[in-house]
């Protein structure tokens, strides 16, 4: 694939054309797809209990736990997979863990 442009494969497209195991995709990044809707569990952030301690900030293996100014001001539900680590690591149960509906 040259130049990140998508390949139709056709029965002329030859090996240097696609990448390796025949898939064809585009450089890209995850920010730039919603996986949020992946998740089978949601983790509830309640400010009025948060004491900004940010040990879910670095944990979060999604960057899900949204930060401004050196404090914690939400989640990023766009891409938070519901893995709950943001949930076990917070001393001051400040996140509440529940189904995703």
């Amino acid at each position: 694939m040259k130049d990140n442009k998508k390949v139709t494969i056709t029965t002329e497209t030859t090996w240097k054309e696609i990448t390796p195991g025949g898939i064809v995709y585009e450089a890209g990044n995850a920010h730039n797809y919603k996986t949020g809707e992946w998740r089978s569990m949601r983790p509830i952030w309640h400010s009025e209990k948060c004491k900004q301690c940010l040990l879910c900030f670095p944990v979060c293996p999604d960057s899900s736990i949204l930060v401004e100014d050196g404090k914690v001001v939400g989640i990023d539900y766009d891409h938070c997979k519901g893995c709950g680590v943001c949930v076990n690591v917070c001393p001051f149960n400040v996140f509440d863990f529940v189904k995703e509906e």
